[in-house]
């Protein structure tokens, strides 16, 4: 009865999928094509999107890292990613621009904006590039911060004249930020309509 009952289980499970056939250069650049449909990205993050997936073929292979079909698709990658980046399908630059004006326009200081594109892989020189130069922008962001957290101008009500302790956590929370001191003081000790106002303009992109 039980070796009946396994046998049966045995028939009803799926017959496991044959094994895609090893990644070549042709297959490559259709998942370049197909990620970059879907997600903006940088040339370092697109190398690391097909090195991934070389490497889980190998391991679904059970295949080593001296196998010439690894080794061949390994070496294809750079060439892949340089070829849509000549195609203009791929633009470190033209990220690394979209991505600091979305940030900045949110409220993100200098320092996290250039973190977050050394994270995705923007090289150091684009991205200083494309940093918001103006000190006006800057201090538009941490006030835009200041009015998402209610401290500075945007506080519910005065902080106590006896608590130097509460003046520093509101510090705290800007310079965390990335905001210089100068910025962070000049923010949190701005009239609500100046703030309000180069708020809208930073927002509007100007």
């Amino acid at each position: 009865m039980l070796a009946a009952v396994s046998r049966a289980r045995a028939a009803a499970r799926p017959e496991p999928r044959p094994l895609a056939p090893p990644p070549d250069e042709a297959g490559l650049r259709a998942a370049a094509v197909a990620h970059l449909a879907r997600y903006a990205t940088t040339e370092a993050r697109l190398r690391q999107v097909l090195a991934r997936r070389i490497e889980r073929w190998a391991r679904a292979a059970g295949a080593g890292s001296d196998v010439p079909e690894i080794a061949a698709a390994r070496a294809a990658v750079p060439r892949v990613v340089a070829a849509l980046a000549a195609a203009g399908a791929l633009s470190d630059a033209a990220f690394a621009a979209s991505r600091a004006r979305s940030l900045h326009r949110a409220g993100r200081s200098r320092r996290a904006i250039a973190a977050h594109l050394a994270a995705k892989g923007v090289p150091p020189e684009t991205a200083r590039s494309v940093l918001p130069e103006d000190a006006s922008g800057e201090l538009a962001a941490a006030l835009l911060l200041a009015r998402r957290r209610r401290l500075g101008p945007f506080r519910a009500a005065p902080l106590p004249p006896d608590d130097p302790a509460a003046a520093r956590r509101e510090q705290g929370v800007l310079a965390r930020a990335g905001f210089a001191e100068a910025v962070v003081r000049r923010a949190l000790g701005c009239e609500r309509a100046e703030a309000e106002t180069l708020i809208i303009a930073l927002r509007a992109g100007g």
